[in-house]
């Protein structure tokens, strides 16, 4: 019977047949103990030379690691396992034998893994984290399509920045400038109009000469986006949002979560409501961490938020940023027009900002104000100046960096390691 590894639990005391590649492997004599893997799992094949015939032992002590394999045997309750099951070998099939793979068991560089990230991907600590990246995107659809959102793709290609930066990927689209999308935002602001709670799920791009462990050239966001919902609204989803996420990765991900040896007692803490801090108490907190250069209109850096984290033990809402340094559409606080009613969602350990969101402007006098305040041409925001004219309504909406996200539930130091092939500054390859 063939099955996969992460089904072997149904099928104990059966022969089995899985198809696997040899993770490593080490023998003492008169056994071979196989690590194997099939990509939904890892599994120790147990092969005894007194049970098996001449060949099969043989081929089980020269087999070389990343050769890909057939392997029957019978499945066994293992308690030393931390899959808790092995396979007690009969027959090996070598199916291709691997010659020379590069990444042995053995310490290599960052650059040197990078390189051949095609390959990394297959080690037992990648798969973790990317298994743990999968349940997060599965728990995100989970979260808003049973909360009522409709998902919507906003386009990769536009004709212009959704944040008035210049931290764009310019291209020709036939005869016309275009660029590759920094944030589905202002198309999901437009959905929403027509859905009323949506949220997307796709790549983003940012044009930044950054080399910090938290930024990535090419990462993915998750962005909903709601209508009739203020600015108190969206702090509760986002917050029910993360919650959701944290609680299925524990449920779903236990043997992850081991394999990556993650301390999961800050995890469990991570239940709705998350505690807030205004920006002006959090120049007063940083004033009192010693950070004396900080000013009031100044935004913070990875120090700054890491300092601020410290004092919670769960992520922590910084709101009501003022309003020059924050993007053009975020809707000002009518009992102080100075700041925005917004708040970036601050993971803790120091993992920085994961969420950025706001209610947004649904006023059209004030809209065409920031319009001529950010210098945004009337011809490339006509479309989202009309959101304002027709039919407009208090709206609200964030978005998630995912790679940030998995790097902070995992335990990753870097980024790099939390998207199946990272693009950097210095890196396209592979």
């Amino acid at each position: 019977m063939k099955t996969t590894i992460s089904q072997v639990h149904k099928h104990v005391g059966e022969e089995v047949t899985i198809g696997a590649w040899l993770a490593n492997k080490r023998s003492s004599g008169k056994i071979a103990f196989l690590q194997l893997r099939d990509g939904t799992g890892f599994i120790q094949g147990v092969v005894v030379k007194a049970e098996v015939d001449e060949e099969t032992f043989a081929l089980a002590k020269s087999m070389t690691q990343e050769s890909s394999l057939y392997v029957t045997g019978t499945v066994s309750e293992d308690s030393r396992s931390p899959f808790g099951y092995e396979l007690q070998v009969k027959s090996l099939e070598l199916i291709h034998e691997a010659v020379d793979y590069p990444i042995t068991p053995k310490e290599h560089g960052p650059e040197f893994l990078l390189d051949h990230r095609h390959l990394w991907l297959r080690s037992k600590r990648q798969h973790a984290i990317m298994k743990i990246r999968n349940e997060i995107i599965r728990s995100t659809y989970e979260f808003f399509n049973t909360h009522g959102y409709t998902k919507i793709d906003p386009p990769i290609l536009t004709g212009s920045s959704a944040e008035g930066t210049t931290e764009l990927f310019h291209t020709k689209y036939f005869e016309e400038d275009a660029y590759l999308s920094q944030s589905g935002q202002l198309y999901m602001e437009a959905a929403a109009m027509a859905f009323g709670k949506v949220f997307s799920f796709g790549p983003t791009f940012r044009a930044e000469k950054s080399k910090t462990r938290r930024h990535l050239i090419e990462f993915w966001m998750i962005e909903p986006e709601m209508a009739f919902m203020d600015h108190e609204d969206n702090l509760e989803v986002q917050e029910q949002y993360v919650s959701h996420v944290i609680q299925s990765v524990l449920e779903n991900c236990k043997l992850e979560l081991q394999a990556l040896e993650r301390d999961t007692t800050q995890l469990e803490k991570i239940q709705a409501p998350f505690p807030r801090i205004t920006y002006g108490d959090a120049i007063k907190l940083l004033k009192e961490k010693g950070f004396d250069d900080i000013e009031w209109g100044d935004d913070f850096g990875a120090p700054h938020e890491t300092a601020i984290a410290e004092s919670y033990d769960k992520p922590v809402f910084i709101t009501h940023f003022p309003l020059d340094i924050k993007a053009f559409y975020m809707k000002p606080d009518p009992e102080n027009p100075d700041v925005a009613l917004c708040a970036d969602l601050i993971a803790p350990e120091g993992y920085g900002e994961i969420i950025g969101g706001s209610q947004r402007i649904d006023d059209l006098d004030l809209m065409k104000q920031r319009y001529a305040e950010h210098e945004l041409g009337e011809d490339a925001y006509k479309w989202y100046l009309e959101l304002r004219q027709y039919g407009s309504v208090p709206h609200s909406g964030f978005g998630l960096g995912l790679e940030r996200t998995v790097a902070w539930i995992t335990g990753t130091e870097h980024v790099r390691e939390t998207i199946p092939f990272p693009r950097l500054l210095n890196r396209l390859y592979p």
